[in-house]
């Protein structure tokens, strides 16, 4: 899908492009597998010339670099109020000190601030959380998120890495007590990452949140780099992950096989999977070249017949209840028959391999 052909991110009316652009990789502080400032601008420039508006980075990649370098580039170009600008909070940037991370109201307040400071701005359009903050309670976090949207400095707000039963409370708190409701969760979630469909991605299309997936390509194993018996160059990653499973090899096999039937990359197939997906789906894409970031943008319209082999390779094992939950057993259920539909014998008992999420 073309990068301006925009969507509503979740129940909202901020409009994104459907390919978020990831800024993890931006700035080489020492030990990231990160890229110097004249490919990130390049990597940006292409993004945002292609019709890409929305950029994601987090207040502590790079150890503040990314921002750094996302806010030196929209000041030469003048052009911060074209773009969707989003940044995180969480991780603790001041060793040492006990308030310098988390999600309690100082330090969310003292966070946003530095943020702003290295993205020489004075808003974000989309603040996430980070992760969760188990020792912060969750009203404290959202009220405070709610006054910086009052204040102007955000625009809106999203969980990222949270459990589906503290998102949902989080979410039905802000409603009940008129606060700023969550719009998107970043999450994990590729062929390789199918667990978020058990809980996390039926509360976010029930509860009117868009999914942001980060590491679509799980490590780049889905990049095309990675096949069977060939050895992976050009990967700075390689050296932070270790190779594939022969389970994971089972689903790059398939997503390069039609990539090849295609004449595309595996990163297309796999990218264009996500966005098929129920519900408003918004991958982040990240690059270390620019070569990168063009071959992930390669437009790829997949068959019916190919999601659906893409679909069965790479099929999670759900935790309880998720088993109980299928399409087919709901189809049992209200068509009057008994769970496993032993009344009219017509159906087979209900097994793990034919639950569909």
């Amino acid at each position: 899908m073309p990068l301006d052909h925009y969507v509503t991110l979740g129940r909202s009316g901020l409009r994104v492009s459907p390919f978020a652009l990831g800024a993890m990789t931006f700035g080489d502080d020492p030990g990231s597998a990160g890229c110097d400032v004249e490919e990130s601008e390049k990597i940006l420039g292409t993004y945002l010339d292609r019709g890409g508006n929305f950029i994601d980075t987090a207040n502590f990649y790079t150890n503040g670099h990314s921002e750094k370098i996302l806010g030196d580039f929209f000041k030469a170009r003048g052009n911060r109020d074209r773009v969707v600008l989003a940044s995180k909070f969480f991780f603790n940037m001041h060793p040492g000190d006990p308030n310098g991370g988390g999600a309690g109201r100082g330090s969310i307040r003292r966070q946003l601030h530095e943020t702003l400071r290295r993205l020489g701005t004075d808003y974000l359009d989309l603040y996430w959380m980070h992760n969760w903050d188990r020792n912060t309670p969750i009203e404290e976090t959202l009220s405070t998120l709610d006054d910086l949207v009052g204040s102007g400095k955000v625009g809106y707000i999203g969980f990222s890495n949270v459990p589906a039963w503290v998102t949902a409370q989080a979410q039905t708190t802000a409603l009940l007590k008129s606060w700023t409701p969550l719009i998107a969760l970043q999450v994990e979630y590729s062929l390789l990452a199918r667990t978020v469909e058990g809980e996390i991605a039926p509360m976010a299309r029930d509860m009117g949140m868009a999914l942001v997936p980060w590491s679509p390509l799980k490590n780049g194993f889905l990049s095309g780099k990675y096949r069977r018996g060939a050895q992976v160059g050009d990967s700075e990653r390689a050296k932070f992950v270790s190779a594939p499973t022969e389970e994971e090899f089972r689903v790059i096999d398939v997503v390069t096989g039609i990539a090849d039937e295609l004449g595309t990359t595996a990163a297309a197939v796999s990218l264009a999977w996500l966005r098929a997906q129920p519900g408003t789906v918004v991958p982040i894409i990240g690059a270390r070249k620019l070569e990168h970031l063009e071959s992930n943008l390669d437009e790829v319209a997949l068959t019916a017949e190919q999601i659906g082999r893409l679909d069965d390779v790479s099929r999670p094992d759900l935790n309880y209840p998720a088993p109980l939950h299928g399409e087919l057993r709901a189809m049992l259920q209200f068509a009057g028959t008994t769970v496993d539909g032993e009344r009219s014998g017509v159906y087979p008992p209900l097994v793990q391999s034919d639950v569909r999420y």
